[in-house]
């Protein structure tokens, strides 16, 4: 649609966005059968369309390139002449006709700036000598985050009805609520990164001094699995410490855990037995970087390192359609549940590699419903599961 169109009925955009987002892929069904859809649906589909590109254009935030970018829409949305953006202090973007009358816009907005408060401007204030220029009222709407207004949002015209005032406050509101979905997602991708970070220094300490201890008693006796060890040692601590990205493949993710067993194998010898069951369907599915091996090593390290005799691990990836599963299952000395809740629950910081971490990154992801699964119990071994969609729009990384 071309962003300049004026829409043929204006229908106010809430914030109850989800909702929309439904309604609108119903609309598009439903366009392609002739004599299904009114004029008024019509009208309802091309505003929440409008709505979701302009959307998109704040997912950074309020920036000056998103809010010149989103104009048009918003203009489209509310039908006018002209629309400005406006930060607390100048004009982001004029779009439209009357451009004559910007220099003004930051002395009229100002009151807004500091109330809070939606105003209407009348010829009295809109003044123009120009006959053929359609702007003789305003409505300058406040976008508010979080109790603080931001920036303002000036509909222009021949005059303001009530319905037109009412929009652009609506208009203004979705504006507000979608820098703070965007603030959202950039808080989350920094606790996701200190999550990581959080957990790289753990996983650092204790297993970088075992490993180099296993290797380092293979020096005399075994020079050749000693350099091998070394190998697989630098390329496990290339890919855990590494920075590019907060997610990864199974198939990488794998590989790592397979390096991670290489080297805990020389250290445990027979006491450690191992059975990979691994659906190839799965493999080339992105994962959260470091969601399997923290698993795999909580079981080693806390559950058959303490064991008596041999132990067992057993790692299963398995297709479910559109999901796929994954569960590290071992025999070790199992753990208190409730002790385990507390860990998942974020109440405790008991020495448990990873699993907190790895809960906190899944649901942060994927939503609440995707978090880990533990089933354990004092002496009867542990199992940690967890499943992810195949696809999630929170996998796509900007290139």
């Amino acid at each position: 649609m071309d962003a300049g169109l004026h829409l043929p009925t204006l229908v106010v955009v809430s914030g109850a966005f989800s909702a929309a987002i439904l309604l609108v892929a119903l609309l598009r069904w439903r366009r392609h059968r002739p004599g299904f859809i009114s004029v008024t649906d019509q009208a309802t589909y091309e505003t929440l369309h409008t709505a979701s590109v302009a959307g998109r254009h704040f997912a950074d935030g309020f920036t000056d390139t998103g809010c010149e970018r989103a104009a048009p829409y918003l203009r489209a949305m509310l039908a006018t002449p002209a629309l400005a953006i406006c930060d607390t202090s100048s004009v982001i973007v004029w779009d439209g006709e009357g451009r004559h009358h910007l220099p003004g816009l930051v002395d009229q907005a100002h009151p807004v700036a500091e109330s809070g408060q939606t105003l209407v401007l009348g010829p009295d204030v809109i003044t123009c000598t120009t006959t053929e220029c359609p702007i003789r009222a305003a409505v300058i709407a406040p976008v508010t985050v979080e109790g603080r207004v931001i920036g303002t949002i000036a509909g222009f015209g021949t005059d303001v009805s009530a319905g037109l005032a009412r929009a652009a406050e609506e208009v203004a509101s979705w504006v507000a609520a979608q820098v703070e979905l965007a603030e959202l997602s950039y808080e989350r991708t920094r606790a996701m990164e200190a999550e990581l970070r959080a957990l790289r220094a753990q996983i650092s300490p204790h297993f970088i001094y075992n490993s180099l201890a296993a290797i380092a008693s293979f020096v005399r006796t075994d020079p050749g699995r000693a350099r091998e060890l070394l190998l697989e040692f630098a390329d496990f601590t290339r890919y855990a410490l590494r920075r590019d990205g907060a997610f990864t493949t199974v198939s990488e993710e794998l590989r790592n855990v397979e390096r991670y067993l290489v080297l805990e194998q020389a250290r445990f010898g027979e006491r450690l037995g191992l059975t990979l069951k691994i659906a190839p369907e799965v493999l080339p599915v992105r994962v959260p970087y470091l969601a399997i091996q923290p698993l795999v090593e909580n079981a080693v390290r806390h559950g058959l390192a303490p064991k008596e005799g041999p132990g067992h691990v057993t790692l299963t990836a398995t297709d479910h359609g559109a999901e796929a599963e994954f569960s590290v299952d071992d025999d070790g000395v199992g753990a208190d549940p409730e002790s385990i809740r507390k860990i998942l629950d974020g109440q405790s910081r008991a020495d448990s590699v990873g699993l907190g971490n790895v809960d906190a990154r899944l649901r942060q992801v994927y939503g609440e419903e995707f978090g880990l699964v533990v089933e354990t119990a004092l002496g009867s071994g542990m199992k940690v599961s967890f499943r992810v969609p195949k696809y999630s729009p929170a996998l796509e990384e900007p290139a």
